[in-house]
């Protein structure tokens, strides 16, 4: 039986995990065990952080419309429970966003929260 020779599959597999780990610093991006190990780390990394990111940003969209309620005389709780009641479907992310850019509008909001 002839000897295997597995020199192109593992080739490939070491490439393919240099290549991302490309911008490593030192010997994470240049040795295949140094790149593997810090690139299994960045892997966890990004999978928990791409949950985390939704959390802070729903974070900073309520930060912003409490700031903005205080503004305006209300809470941010009895601001949402307002809305609710009153039948508005408006998300977090369309509420901030009308706090920072559109006062106005957001006043509007306000009058009819309070009801």
């Amino acid at each position: 039986m002839a000897k295997i020779k597995h020199s192109v599959a593992t080739r490939r597999r070491k490439k393919r995990v240099l290549k991302k780990a490309k911008g490593f610093w030192g010997d994470r991006s240049k040795q295949f065990q140094q790149a593997r190990r810090a690139l299994m780390h960045a892997l966890v990394y990004a999978y928990r952080d791409r949950r985390v990111k939704k959390r802070d940003f729903r974070k900073l969209w309520i930060a912003r419309i409490n700031a903005a309620c205080r503004q305006n005389g209300i809470t941010y709780s009895r601001f949402m429970k307002g809305l609710k009641d009153s039948k508005i479907a408006l998300d977090r992310k369309v509420l901030a966003e009308l706090a920072v850019r559109d006062g106005k509008a957001f006043e509007k909001l306000v009058k009819i929260a309070q009801g």
